[in-house]
């Protein structure tokens, strides 16, 4: 696997590979926070939920589908409310550390209204190191109680200024 990663718009039959990478990449980086639902449920998910609600974005390499991001497009009826969302993103596991999860975060910054904003687990130093390389900056913390994995929380903002490199690849989620 030699070519950058080509970015498209998740279609139905990748619903799959979709649901092997979110539970692969769990499985490989968050031990700590198991599945909140059975694997048949995720991929259930994924098909049904997921794919169809759109924003869906997979990165390909020679054909094969190696990373997904899930995008929540602020609503622009209620402007000082609207926040946009990256919800999901994975990376294969065996190809982490190649900018393919960059190049993702590229294509959200560059699509979405601001502020954009994601959670990730507190634990989870490689995810928090790739972000706030790219210029998220934490803005609050939780303890678990407000999500399924009953997992301490970081909720990170794109903050521009915060930025140190767009172009290191190391660590990413």
């Amino acid at each position: 696997m030699s070519q950058e990663p080509v970015l498209r718009p998740a279609v139905p039959a990748d619903a799959s590979r979709v649901a092997d990478l979110l539970i692969d990449t769990r499985r490989a980086f968050m031990p700590y926070a198991p599945l909140a639902h059975p694997e048949p449920d995720v991929r259930d998910w994924v098909a049904h939920v997921l794919l169809p609600e759109g924003g869906v974005m997979v990165a390909e390499i020679d054909g094969r589908v190696v990373a997904v991001m899930a995008l929540l497009e602020a609503d622009a009826a209620d402007a000082a409310e609207a926040v946009s969302w990256i919800q999901q993103m994975a990376v294969d596991p065996s190809l982490v550390g190649r900018g393919i999860g960059s190049r993702l975060l590229a294509h959200a910054l560059g699509t979405l209204p601001s502020p954009l904003r994601l959670y990730t687990f507190q634990a989870n130093t490689g995810a928090r190191r790739f972000y706030e390389r790219h210029g998220f900056v934490a803005i609050g913390f939780g303890d678990g109680q407000g999500n399924e994995e009953r997992c301490p929380d970081v909720l990170y903002e794109f903050r521009p200024s915060a930025s140190v490199t767009s172009s290191s690849r190391e660590s990413e989620p």
